[in-house]
Formats: structure tokens, sequence, C-alpha cells
């Protein structure tokens, strides 16, 4: 059987760990790294893989069945995004909710125009938090949505602080209120704004002579990212940041409180996720879900998708048959 040929665009802490995931997946193979850098500078993991900038992509047309999108949600995606989607299947992760419309439609246009499948927001928020709050608002008629998030770093936050001028490094972690937390679980559907139920906290490496009062004003009034959060912005060295903020875990919850029957009683579904490694978690969401617009643009689909639109058989190496008779 051939294998799925993948595509990474952009190779850093996500795409070395699509990288990663495309070994545990017997099914695929890497068949190219496109940067923005000298290919000859970037060296990748994967013994025998082509490294290419960015502006000779369209000489592999051909030869990647589909291109893994790692950019930022910030910038990148909304301007690469489309334009690859016009000349190949992509999964990405864009993660910017509020304009997940407008980028579902760009990527659509360009996907249907140039006959391949292309499925956004794929990984676990938007991807499987998604999926798990569409189960249980569809179970649960009547009740209550709440999503939280970390302790852990978020990349989208932490890649649009890095984008300010003045800012050589930075890591944001998101933080949940304990207190609301417990409130969610004791199912009393307490109504909760953005800001009661998480903080974020900041750790900024600010270039030299930079502007710090600036840059903290920056992200704090930031829209769709730090605007409606309390947010705490700590400066700190460049060896502090390597020793102290490294690591990049994450995780959060899902939880959905509702009734059912005349006598209201009461319910609760909470779907969790602890991460060691955020990127490389969310890289396997990534690769799980090419396989998906492999498997539909070979029966002739074509157009974005977001993971609602996805049948969860297509996410898998093993036959509708194995799946009934060792899952089901």
């Amino acid at each position: 059987m051939s294998k799925i040929r993948i595509g990474i665009v952009g190779y850093g802490n996500i795409g070395r760990g699509v990288e990663q995931a495309i070994k545990r997946n017997e099914d695929m193979e890497l068949t190219a790294v496109f940067t923005r850098r000298d290919p000859a500078s970037v060296k990748v993991a994967t013994e025998g893989t082509k490294v290419v900038h960015m502006d000779d992509m369209l000489s592999m047309k051909g030869d990647v069945d589909v291109m893994v999108l790692c950019g930022g949600s910030a910038t990148d995606l909304p301007v690469m995004g489309p334009e690859i989607a016009a000349n190949f299947n992509t999964i990405d992760s864009f993660d910017t909710h509020a304009k997940i419309p407008e980028y579902f439609a760009n990527v659509d246009k360009a996907a249907k125009e140039g006959n391949n499948i292309s499925i956004i927001s794929v990984g676990w928020d938007p991807g499987m938090f998604s999926l798990n709050r569409l189960y249980a608002e569809s179970i649960l008629v009547q009740g209550s949505t709440y999503t939280f998030w970390g302790k852990g770093v978020s990349q989208g936050h932490s890649d649009a602080i890095r984008r300010i001028p003045g800012v050589k490094n930075a890591i944001q972690y998101t933080v949940p209120v304990d207190e609301a937390v417990d409130q969610v679980r004791s199912g009393s559907e307490p109504k909760l704004t953005t800001r009661d139920k998480h903080t974020r906290e900041c750790y900024v490496v600010a270039q030299e002579g930079a502007n710090k009062a600036e840059i903290e004003n920056a992200i704090k009034t930031m829209p769709n990212y730090f605007d409606e959060y309390n947010t705490t912005v700590h400066f700190i060295s460049e060896e502090e940041l390597k020793r102290d903020h490294s690591k990049m875990p994450h995780g959060g919850f899902v939880i959905r409180t509702g009734e059912t029957g005349e006598e209201g009683n009461k319910h609760v579904i909470e779907y969790s996720l602890k991460l060691d490694s955020n990127p490389e978690f969310t890289a396997s969401v990534l690769i799980a879900y090419a396989r998906a617009a492999y498997r539909l643009n070979q029966k002739g689909e074509n157009g974005a998708r977001s993971v609602f639109d996805i049948a969860p058989a297509l996410l898998s190496m093993k036959t509708p048959e194995q799946l009934r008779k060792e899952i089901l």
C-alpha cells in the first residue's frame, strides 16, 4: 500500500512535532519540509527528507498528498492558508476563535478553486474540545457548557506576543481560576465571564532598549488574545526563560452540566486533557486529520472542512470492519 506523503510547512515546535508524529503512523511518510529560511540551514531529524524554500513549493506539486501548515494564527495562516489550499490538500491549527468563520470562507474558496480538501482549526481547542462541546450540547440540550484551559503554555498567545515590536522572546501561560472550576463542577450553572474563568501570565524577554511599558500595554490591549482577561506581564532575561519556561505543558477540560426528564435530573459531562507537550499533542491531532483529508480528496471531494464535518472513522488507520470489531 502506498503511503500518504506529508509536507510540513514551517519547522518550529509544531512542525517538529508533526515530524515525530509521522514516525508513529506507518501509513505516512515525510516528503519535504518547507521553510522561509535558507534550506541549507535547516537540519531535520528524518534522514533523506528534502528541505525546500517556501518560494519553491509549487515545484513539489504532485509529490505531496497533504501539507500540514505549522504557522502561527496571528499573521501566518490568514495568508498562507488560502494560498497553499489553492494548490494542495491542507491541515492547519488556526486557533483565533473569533476569526474562524472568516478564515474558513477564505480557505474554502481557494480549496474549491484548486479542487483540494482543507481541514482548518485542527488541534485540541479548537479541535478535540470543539467536538466534545458539540457532543455534550447535542445530548444535554438544556444546560450550560464551560471550557477551561491550563495551566499551560498557549502557543498561539506566545506567538502573538513575540510579534510585538521590541519583544525578543516570550511565553504565555493560561491559568484557570480554581473558584470558577469548583462552581461549575457543583452543577450550579454559574454565569461566568471570560475574565472570571481564566487569567493569563506572560513572561517576556525584551530587546535591549525596548520600551517595556509600551510592550506591556500592547499585550494587555491585544484584541482576541488578551483584552478580555486579567493579564500579568513579567519581564525576565533570556537565561531565565530558557531555565524556567522551556517545557510546553498544557491541558484543560470541557464541562457540560444539564438536566433531563420531568424531575430535572442533573448530569455532568466532563472531558479533560493533561499534556506534557502541547505542540507534540497538537501535531498528533493534525496527522490524524491529514489522513482524513487525503481520504476525502481521493473520493473527489473539495473545499474547506472543520472537525465537525469529519467522520471519526476517517481518522483511524484501521478499517471500518476493524473499528466495529475492536472499538465499538
